[in-house]
């Protein structure tokens, strides 16, 4: 069975935040030579009757989806995590249950990242995106591009918008949701949900019985019931640092938590590898923007986070896209991925070539952190501004404002 990646995800509500805001956070632990990438989709009206080509199956289009913004695996269509122009984040996370991931092709967790982001304005409406589709689609492919062995799994997801989040746990096409609108919450890639469940598909609990997972004598304790053994024991490092900040989570303080490497949250092991992350932030007051921090570039703890805002006419980042490579790309062919392209895109390859010029001299390496540190502190305060601002934000201010920050670092790095 397929191991899965070690992700973390968190959201932390007021009071334990300040100033009003919900602050979203999430590593993306993946396979160490991934690539991720930061793409923007502008909102869109669809024909009648089109069909939208998923990283497997193609589905029917919906009259109208929402712009948004995602990090993802370069090779695939959907998303290891975004947001959209309503405030709505969606994280997942891979994991194993009782019930074997189907490796048959379908939609993959990731996908339905996207589809809920293009689909939904808040975020349940976009769980009721994900769980629709699951019924009719099913959930099933290859997680990782390797043409050697297929590694499928059950998805999580941590959707979140300014009131509430939903925590989502499937198995198969059956799943369980909770809601919760106060305190800090941490999912990963292990079944987290018990018997506080505010939502499920209808016959969760039948057939849990059929499987003889349940006996329907005992209260439903969903992690119990689905888990493989103990697998159900919480894996979630992070939360308690978070805790701890009671009244005080910030911005700041999520990028601590996501950078930290004793906890595990940030990893970098032998066959995984903290490859992109985000923190968001969420204004309770409607007339505050959203501002989403995607890093691009592996490890957080070596990388910096830069501001995204939602207006129009945006200003696409290439210098943060893979290659793209139509239908040539070993994804579309079958048998897939039989070869392995080069996508790294202009931000991965000037962070990589520098990392492998600071581990040969530790002292520039500091140097350059700090530097680069000191730009992130400063994009974090002009953001600070703006959510304190009293004025309607200009939305000509913002329109290249992760261009201009992606630009910077790049230069920063030659």
């Amino acid at each position: 069975m397929a191991v899965a990646p070690p992700s973390y995800c968190f959201v932390a509500f007021p009071p334990r935040t300040k100033d009003g805001l919900v602050v979203f956070g999430k590593n993306s632990a993946r396979p160490r030579e991934e690539v991720q990438e930061v793409v923007y989709f502008a909102a869109a009206a669809h024909d009648p009757g089109s069909k939208v080509e998923c990283t497997y199956i193609a589905i029917d289009q919906v009259p109208k989806t929402h712009a948004i913004m995602l990090s993802r695996p370069a090779w695939l269509w959907g998303a290891e995590m975004g947001a959209n122009e309503h405030g709505v984040c969606i994280a997942n996370e891979a994991i194993t249950t009782r019930e074997p991931a189907s490796e048959t092709e379908a939609l993959l967790g990731m996908d339905l990242v996207r589809l809920g982001l293009e689909r939904g304005a808040t975020a349940k409406e976009a769980l009721d995106v994900i769980v629709s589709l699951l019924e009719e689609h099913g959930q099933g492919g290859n997680y990782y591009e390797d043409g050697s062995s297929s590694h499928a799994f059950q998805s999580a997801f941590l959707i979140v918008d300014r009131a509430e989040a939903w925590v989502l746990e499937t198995v198969g096409k059956y799943w369980a949701a909770e809601k919760i609108t106060e305190g800090v919450k941490c999912i990963c890639n292990q079944l987290s949900l018990t018997t506080k469940i505010d939502v499920e598909h209808p016959e969760l609990r039948s057939y849990a019985e059929t499987q003889g997972w349940w006996t329907g004598d005992t209260e439903f304790n969903f992690s119990e019931v689905f888990s493989l053994a103990e697998d159900h024991l919480g894996c979630c490092s992070g939360q308690e640092s978070l805790e701890k900040q009671e009244g005080n989570i910030t911005v700041q303080t999520m990028m601590d938590v996501l950078r930290d490497k004793g906890s595990g949250v940030c990893v970098d092991s032998e066959t995984f590898l903290t490859t992109a992350s985000i923190v968001s932030v969420l204004p309770q007051n409607p007339s505050s923007p959203c501002i989403h921090y995607f890093t691009g570039t592996p490890d957080p703890s070596r990388s910096i986070f830069k501001p995204f805002i939602f207006v129009d006419d945006v200003k696409l980042v290439p210098k943060v896209q893979s290659p793209f490579l139509g239908d040539d790309d070993p994804v579309k062919k079958k048998p897939r991925f039989q070869e392995r392209p080069d996508r790294r895109h202009e931000l991965y390859k000037a962070h990589e070539r520098t990392r492998s010029v600071t581990e040969n001299d530790q002292d520039k390496g500091q140097k350059l952190m700090r530097i680069m540190l000191d730009l992130e502190r400063q994009g974090l305060e002009a953001m600070e501004d703006i959510l304190t601002s009293t004025e309607v934000l200009d939305p000509a201010e913002v329109v290249d404002l992760f261009y201009d920050c992606v630009d910077t670092e790049i230069k920063f790095f030659k």
